[in-house]
Protein backbone atom coordinates (compact mmCIF):
# COMPACT_ATOMS: atom_id res chain seq x y z
CA UNK A 1 0.00 0.00 0.00
CA UNK A 2 1.39 3.41 -0.99
CA UNK A 3 2.43 5.73 1.62
CA UNK A 4 0.69 8.76 0.43
CA UNK A 5 2.04 12.30 0.52
CA UNK A 6 -0.43 14.83 1.58
CA UNK A 7 1.24 18.23 2.11
CA UNK A 8 3.08 20.78 -0.73
CA UNK A 9 5.32 20.91 -2.07
CA UNK A 10 5.48 17.47 -2.84
CA UNK A 11 9.16 17.15 -3.82
CA UNK A 12 10.51 18.17 -0.69
CA UNK A 13 8.17 15.93 1.01
CA UNK A 14 9.87 12.89 -0.30
CA UNK A 15 12.88 14.43 -0.26
CA UNK A 16 12.29 14.29 3.50
CA UNK A 17 10.67 11.26 3.92
CA UNK A 18 13.48 9.62 1.72
CA UNK A 19 15.86 10.94 4.54
CA UNK A 20 14.32 9.23 7.35
CA UNK A 21 14.21 6.23 5.95
CA UNK A 22 18.04 6.48 6.20
CA UNK A 23 17.99 8.05 9.46
CA UNK A 24 15.36 5.69 10.96
CA UNK A 25 17.83 2.78 9.51
CA UNK A 26 15.23 1.05 7.02
CA UNK A 27 18.24 0.93 5.36
CA UNK A 28 21.93 0.59 6.28
CA UNK A 29 25.38 2.04 5.18
CA UNK A 30 26.01 0.20 1.75
CA UNK A 31 22.63 -0.96 1.13
CA UNK A 32 20.97 -0.56 -2.29
CA UNK A 33 18.21 1.65 -2.01
CA UNK A 34 14.58 1.72 -3.49
CA UNK A 35 14.67 2.50 -7.21
CA UNK A 36 12.55 5.35 -9.01
CA UNK A 37 9.66 2.77 -9.80
CA UNK A 38 9.62 1.22 -6.03
CA UNK A 39 9.63 4.43 -4.77
CA UNK A 40 6.57 5.83 -7.25
CA UNK A 41 4.77 2.87 -5.68
CA UNK A 42 5.22 3.26 -2.27
CA UNK A 43 4.67 6.51 -2.13
CA UNK A 44 2.31 7.82 -4.98
CA UNK A 45 4.10 10.46 -7.04
CA UNK A 46 5.35 10.61 -10.29
CA UNK A 47 8.67 9.10 -11.92
CA UNK A 48 9.87 12.61 -12.67
CA UNK A 49 9.23 13.73 -8.49
CA UNK A 50 11.31 10.15 -7.62
CA UNK A 51 13.91 11.18 -9.57
CA UNK A 52 14.11 14.92 -8.63
CA UNK A 53 14.47 13.62 -4.63
CA UNK A 54 16.85 10.73 -5.79
CA UNK A 55 19.12 12.89 -7.72
CA UNK A 56 19.05 15.85 -4.46
CA UNK A 57 20.15 12.67 -1.91
CA UNK A 58 22.78 11.73 -4.42
CA UNK A 59 23.89 15.90 -4.67
CA UNK A 60 24.38 15.53 -0.99
CA UNK A 61 26.22 12.68 -0.71
CA UNK A 62 23.85 10.94 1.34
CA UNK A 63 22.93 8.28 -1.33
CA UNK A 64 25.52 6.84 -4.01
CA UNK A 65 25.04 6.14 -7.65
CA UNK A 66 26.39 3.05 -9.35
CA UNK A 67 26.32 3.15 -12.83
CA UNK A 68 24.31 0.00 -14.14
CA UNK A 69 24.36 -1.24 -10.29
CA UNK A 70 21.53 1.27 -8.35
CA UNK A 71 21.63 3.53 -6.04
CA UNK A 72 23.24 2.58 -2.78
CA UNK A 73 23.21 4.63 1.04
CA UNK A 74 26.94 6.22 1.73
CA UNK A 75 28.13 6.30 4.79
CA UNK A 76 30.08 9.05 6.73
CA UNK A 77 27.18 11.50 6.61
CA UNK A 78 26.84 13.63 10.07
CA UNK A 79 24.68 16.42 11.00
CA UNK A 80 25.82 19.50 12.33
CA UNK A 81 23.35 20.83 14.38
CA UNK A 82 23.82 25.08 14.11
CA UNK A 83 21.79 25.80 17.52
CA UNK A 84 24.03 23.74 19.63
CA UNK A 85 27.54 23.18 20.64
CA UNK A 86 28.15 19.39 20.70
CA UNK A 87 31.46 17.38 20.81
CA UNK A 88 32.56 15.93 17.50
CA UNK A 89 33.33 13.11 19.35
CA UNK A 90 30.35 13.07 20.85
CA UNK A 91 28.26 13.73 17.81
CA UNK A 92 30.06 10.72 16.03
CA UNK A 93 30.06 8.11 18.86
CA UNK A 94 26.31 8.92 19.05
CA UNK A 95 25.98 8.41 15.45
CA UNK A 96 27.61 4.68 16.04
CA UNK A 97 30.76 5.78 14.28
CA UNK A 98 34.28 5.81 15.05
CA UNK A 99 35.91 9.35 15.30
CA UNK A 100 39.65 9.81 15.87
CA UNK A 101 41.86 13.18 15.50
CA UNK A 102 45.31 13.65 14.23
CA UNK A 103 47.14 16.59 15.79
CA UNK A 104 49.11 18.67 13.04
CA UNK A 105 50.12 21.51 14.93
CA UNK A 106 50.11 22.46 18.71
CA UNK A 107 52.30 25.44 19.66
CA UNK A 108 51.91 28.77 22.38
CA UNK A 109 52.84 32.04 20.47
CA UNK A 110 52.25 35.67 21.46
CA UNK A 111 48.75 36.77 20.72
CA UNK A 112 50.85 39.30 17.77
CA UNK A 113 52.39 36.73 16.42
CA UNK A 114 49.21 35.20 15.16
CA UNK A 115 46.61 35.38 12.38
CA UNK A 116 45.28 38.85 11.33
CA UNK A 117 42.64 40.27 14.05
CA UNK A 118 43.02 36.90 16.38
CA UNK A 119 44.14 39.26 19.50
CA UNK A 120 40.91 41.44 18.35
CA UNK A 121 38.79 38.90 18.05
CA UNK A 122 40.20 37.10 21.43
CA UNK A 123 40.19 40.71 22.95
CA UNK A 124 43.77 40.09 23.77
CA UNK A 125 46.93 41.97 24.18
CA UNK A 126 49.84 41.79 21.69
CA UNK A 127 52.28 40.56 24.05
CA UNK A 128 49.39 37.77 26.02
CA UNK A 129 49.87 34.03 24.82
CA UNK A 130 47.49 32.22 22.83
CA UNK A 131 47.79 28.20 21.54
CA UNK A 132 47.42 27.35 17.84
CA UNK A 133 46.22 24.38 17.12
CA UNK A 134 45.66 22.15 13.29
CA UNK A 135 43.60 19.47 13.91
CA UNK A 136 42.14 16.61 11.05
CA UNK A 137 39.12 14.93 12.62
CA UNK A 138 38.36 11.31 11.07
CA UNK A 139 35.72 9.02 10.85
CA UNK A 140 35.79 5.94 10.51
CA UNK A 141 39.71 6.66 9.41
CA UNK A 142 38.34 8.77 7.11
CA UNK A 143 39.13 12.84 7.54
CA UNK A 144 36.08 14.64 7.76
CA UNK A 145 37.17 18.10 9.32
CA UNK A 146 40.04 20.11 9.04
CA UNK A 147 40.36 22.54 12.20
CA UNK A 148 42.43 25.99 12.83
CA UNK A 149 41.88 26.82 16.52
CA UNK A 150 43.71 29.71 18.46
CA UNK A 151 42.99 29.50 22.01
CA UNK A 152 43.29 31.88 25.06
CA UNK A 153 46.25 30.00 27.04
CA UNK A 154 45.63 31.69 30.38
CA UNK A 155 42.01 29.60 30.82
CA UNK A 156 43.31 26.48 29.95
CA UNK A 157 47.17 26.37 30.65
CA UNK A 158 49.25 23.15 30.38
CA UNK A 159 47.01 21.91 27.68
CA UNK A 160 48.65 19.50 26.49
CA UNK A 161 48.51 16.79 23.20
CA UNK A 162 46.41 14.45 24.93
CA UNK A 163 43.66 16.89 25.43
CA UNK A 164 44.09 18.01 22.42
CA UNK A 165 43.98 14.70 21.08
CA UNK A 166 40.33 13.56 22.29
CA UNK A 167 37.36 16.66 22.91
CA UNK A 168 38.18 19.95 23.81
CA UNK A 169 35.09 20.67 25.22
CA UNK A 170 35.53 17.67 27.72
CA UNK A 171 39.25 19.11 28.37
CA UNK A 172 37.26 22.76 28.97
CA UNK A 173 34.54 21.65 31.22
CA UNK A 174 35.89 18.82 33.13
CA UNK A 175 39.90 19.77 33.38
CA UNK A 176 39.45 23.36 33.58
CA UNK A 177 35.81 23.67 34.79
CA UNK A 178 35.28 26.46 32.59
CA UNK A 179 31.89 27.32 31.42
CA UNK A 180 31.50 27.31 27.67
CA UNK A 181 28.27 29.51 26.93
CA UNK A 182 28.19 29.42 23.23
CA UNK A 183 29.91 30.39 20.21
CA UNK A 184 29.30 33.14 17.02
CA UNK A 185 29.42 31.19 13.80
CA UNK A 186 30.13 32.14 10.12
CA UNK A 187 29.48 29.37 7.28
CA UNK A 188 29.69 29.70 3.72
CA UNK A 189 30.59 27.55 0.65
CA UNK A 190 33.99 27.23 -0.40
CA UNK A 191 35.85 24.86 -2.94
CA UNK A 192 39.06 22.72 -1.34
CA UNK A 193 41.90 23.38 -2.61
CA UNK A 194 45.70 22.80 -2.51
CA UNK A 195 46.76 21.20 1.02
CA UNK A 196 44.08 21.36 2.55
CA UNK A 197 42.37 19.38 -1.15
CA UNK A 198 44.92 16.86 0.46
CA UNK A 199 45.19 16.61 3.70
CA UNK A 200 40.66 15.95 3.76
CA UNK A 201 41.40 13.63 0.71
CA UNK A 202 39.77 15.10 -2.02
CA UNK A 203 39.78 16.20 -5.44
CA UNK A 204 40.96 20.39 -5.89
CA UNK A 205 38.11 22.38 -6.00
CA UNK A 206 35.77 19.52 -3.97
CA UNK A 207 32.73 21.45 -2.16
CA UNK A 208 33.70 22.25 1.09
CA UNK A 209 31.87 24.38 4.10
CA UNK A 210 33.55 26.91 5.83
CA UNK A 211 32.87 28.00 9.71
CA UNK A 212 34.67 30.69 10.98
CA UNK A 213 33.89 31.01 14.79
CA UNK A 214 34.66 32.73 17.83
CA UNK A 215 33.85 30.92 21.08
CA UNK A 216 32.84 32.19 24.90
CA UNK A 217 32.96 31.48 28.12
CA UNK A 218 29.96 33.39 30.52
CA UNK A 219 29.89 36.50 30.66
CA UNK A 220 30.84 36.72 26.91
CA UNK A 221 34.30 36.18 27.49
CA UNK A 222 36.60 34.86 24.57
CA UNK A 223 38.05 31.31 24.87
CA UNK A 224 38.66 30.31 20.84
CA UNK A 225 38.60 31.46 17.63
CA UNK A 226 38.60 28.71 14.52
CA UNK A 227 38.61 28.43 11.38
CA UNK A 228 37.59 25.28 10.56
CA UNK A 229 37.27 23.53 6.75
CA UNK A 230 34.15 21.04 6.36
CA UNK A 231 33.95 17.92 3.58
CA UNK A 232 30.86 18.89 1.95
CA UNK A 233 29.97 15.72 0.98
CA UNK A 234 30.47 14.54 5.14
CA UNK A 235 28.41 16.69 6.10
CA UNK A 236 24.72 18.13 6.43
CA UNK A 237 24.17 21.57 8.25
CA UNK A 238 20.83 21.41 10.42
CA UNK A 239 18.76 24.40 12.08
CA UNK A 240 14.98 24.83 13.19
CA UNK A 241 13.66 27.88 12.27
CA UNK A 242 11.05 29.59 14.72
CA UNK A 243 7.74 31.75 13.98
CA UNK A 244 6.98 34.02 10.78
CA UNK A 245 8.19 37.55 12.23
CA UNK A 246 7.81 41.09 10.83
CA UNK A 247 10.52 41.59 8.24
CA UNK A 248 14.29 43.01 9.08
CA UNK A 249 17.25 43.79 7.58
CA UNK A 250 19.16 40.81 7.13
CA UNK A 251 21.50 39.60 9.57
CA UNK A 252 24.37 38.12 7.21
CA UNK A 253 27.35 39.79 5.04
CA UNK A 254 27.47 40.45 1.37
CA UNK A 255 30.62 39.32 0.01
CA UNK A 256 33.25 40.16 -2.42
CA UNK A 257 32.89 37.49 -5.03
CA UNK A 258 35.49 38.68 -7.13
CA UNK A 259 38.05 39.04 -4.26
CA UNK A 260 37.54 35.74 -3.30
CA UNK A 261 38.32 34.27 -6.62
CA UNK A 262 41.57 36.44 -7.46
CA UNK A 263 42.52 34.99 -3.32
CA UNK A 264 42.17 31.46 -4.50
CA UNK A 265 43.50 31.81 -7.87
Amino acid sequence: MARRLVRDPIYQQLNQALRDMIRNKEFAVGDQFPTERQICEQFGVSRATANKALSNLVAEGVLEFRKGVGTFVRGGILDYDLRTLVSFTEKASAAEKAPSTLVLLLEALLAKDAATDVAKKLRLQPDEVVYYIERLRLIDDVPVILEHRYVVVKFCPDLSEADVAGSLFAAWTEKYKLDVTGADQTIRAVPIRGKEAKLLRVRSGAAGLLVTATGYLSGGVPLWWERTLYRGDAYEFQNRLGPIQTARPAAGTLLDIESQEEERA
